[in-house]
């Protein structure tokens, strides 16, 4: 398999040398240790998931980080939080040394929080999701959609060519049985394992708290917890509605999605690309593709997320919305190959709403480009480059 270059790198380069610490979140797999291990090859690496060494850690954290003078990549941080009030103190005591120490975690709210308390204005953050289509496309643009929405996208499955069925099933088990029993005791694995699959068959669609704990056999706030728990080990995401101040009528409640498109579909018992190609949830596996696909590009850039979507209680919906400073950008997402009239009636709403100086996009799940009135029509495999364009403050032409 060739090598697939991560967008990130550069910005993680850029960053060890404006900040003492960087830490890296983002899912288990997603190819955080390799990045760091290949960015920073003289730095020393140390895993927290060793129990040795996180024993040793947590028992005498000043005379674990005695032991490197030098720094070091510190992979899993969240395993020893109270590493980072002694990583404070060593980078104030000597705040002229950049890149100190790389630090990497899988449970996003966990060490968010515990970097916020110890280490403010002493590190930057990136988030590491699976390969994006733009990084995948090394290998060249043939990517077969109905693939694409089986294999998903984390590394291991692109770089040992695995079987995406067996290697996501291992993944759920492992992070089932490994992770959330970790942060929370779970006393029915059976019914947890059941509402992570009612979240699958939701996927790209309005959250209902009520109707999610009523399918599970759970209580609301049950259902809440599971969700949060969920988003903090990155399986889902919630995408939030746009809030205007033009009308009380705009929908309130998130969509929700899979960080990986691929881990949704073997929840929904997908097993090859015809299966894929027959579900009635297809096109709500597109959109969260290419929804995810919005997403990384900010994150592997060291960007917040600037995505939203919009819906009032009519009925008119775009999408996708995404905040370029003053300028909203609303993209339609639609599965199919051919282009119909009916794509463009949730942009061409907003358009009668908002001021659209950047224009409006269509993806869609064909491979040819077009330039209607005021719209941008972008294969899905080439969606990086439509945000390219706009990231310098303009609609791009993709010929």
């Amino acid at each position: 398999m060739e090598f697939i270059a991560r967008t990130a790198e550069s910005y993680l380069l850029r960053f060890a040398g404006q900040y003492p610490v960087v830490t890296i979140t983002g899912p288990r797999q997603s190819g955080k240790t390799t990045l760091c291990r290949r960015v920073f090859t003289d730095k020393k690496y140390v895993s927290l998931e060793n129990p040795d060494t996180r024993q040793f850690a947590r028992e005498d954290p000043r005379g674990f980080l005695a032991g490197l003078p030098d720094g070091a990549i510190l992979d899993e941080i969240q395993q020893a939080p109270d590493l980072l009030s002694y990583i404070q103190t060593i980078v104030d005591e000597d705040n002229r040394r950049h890149g100190l120490f790389i630090l990497t975690g899988s449970q996003q709210f966990e060490v968010a929080n515990a970097v916020n308390q110890s280490l403010a204005g002493r590190t930057a953050i990136l988030k590491l999701l699976p390969f994006s289509i733009e990084e995948l496309s090394v290998l060249g643009t043939g990517f077969m959609i109905d693939q694409l929405l089986l294999s998903g996208f984390y590394p291991r499955i692109w770089k040992d060519e695995l079987d995406p069925v067996q290697a996501l099933a291992g993944y759920l088990e492992t992070y089932v049985e490994r992770d959330i029993r970790q942060l929370i005791s779970i006393k029915d694995l059976s019914l947890f394992q059941r509402f992570v699959t009612l979240c699958a068959g939701r996927v790209g669609q309005l959250l209902n708290f009520n109707s999610l704990a009523a399918d599970t056999g759970v209580s609301h706030q049950t259902a809440r917890n599971w969700l949060t728990l969920l988003e903090a080990s990155y399986i889902v995401f919630r995408l939030p509605p746009y809030a205007a101040n033009i009308s009380k009528r705009l929908i309130k409640s998130p969509k929700l999605y899979f960080y990986d498109v691929g881990l949704a579909a073997h929840l929904l018992g997908l097993e090859n690309a015809v299966h894929v190609s027959r579900d009635p949830l297809r096109g709500n596996l597109f959109e969260n593709m290419v929804v995810m696909e919005a997403l990384k590009y900010r994150l592997h850039r060291g960007r917040r997320s600037n995505l939203h979507f919009y819906r009032d209680s009519n009925g008119n919906e775009v999408d996708l919305l995404l905040s370029l400073g003053p300028d909203l950008y609303p993209v339609e997402i639609k599965a199919g190959m051919t282009i119909n009239r009916d794509y463009f009636r949730g942009l061409d709403h907003f358009a009668g709403i908002f001021p659209l100086p950047l224009g409006a996009g269509l993806v869609f799940g064909g491979e040819q480009t077009q330039q209607r009135t005021g719209v941008a029509v972008c294969p899905a495999i080439r969606f990086h480059e439509l945000l390219a364009g706009l990231e310098r403050g303009k609609e791009e032409k993709i010929t």
